[in-house]
Order: C-alpha cells, then structure tokens, then sequence
C-alpha cells in the first residue's frame, strides 16, 4: 500500500517534468491507475479486519479526492 500510494505523486512529478501535455497525461493515467491500486488494497485491508470501517471510510473518502483531482487535470490537458 505505501509503494502505491507513493507513486501517485511521483508519477504526477514526474509528467511535469516532460515535454509536452501528451506525456503529462499518459503520466496521470499511470497516476490514477496507483491511485485505484491504493482504493484496492484499502477495500482488501477492510475485508482481512486490518482496519476497521471507520479507518477505510477516511481513507477511502482521500483516495477518491485525489482520483478526482487527477481526472480533472486530465481533462483540463485534452
């Protein structure tokens, strides 16, 4: 979970750092797919009781902002 979850900041560094808003983009899907990764592993720690409801619901609620933030972003590029 924490390797997915850093990735989506990285990937959204690294896409600033290119050349053009196409490789922006493509970086953001690469992105927003760490960012379903991390809403995965959340769903799977609920059901395997690492964390209880309360805890998932934060977490899930952050996750799915930061989702949204990135498909905005995405379609601001096309």
């Amino acid at each position: 979970m924490r390797r997915a979850s850093a990735s989506i900041p990285t990937n959204i560094a690294e896409g600033c750092g290119r050349d053009s808003d196409a490789e922006f983009n493509r970086f953001l899907t690469i992105a927003m797919g760490s960012a379903s990764e991390t809403e995965y592993l959340l769903i799977l720690s609920k059901d395997l009781q690492y964390i209880n409801d309360e805890h998932f619901e934060s977490l899930n609620s952050k996750v799915n902002i930061i989702k949204q933030k990135i498909y905005s972003l995405k379609q601001k590029l096309k």
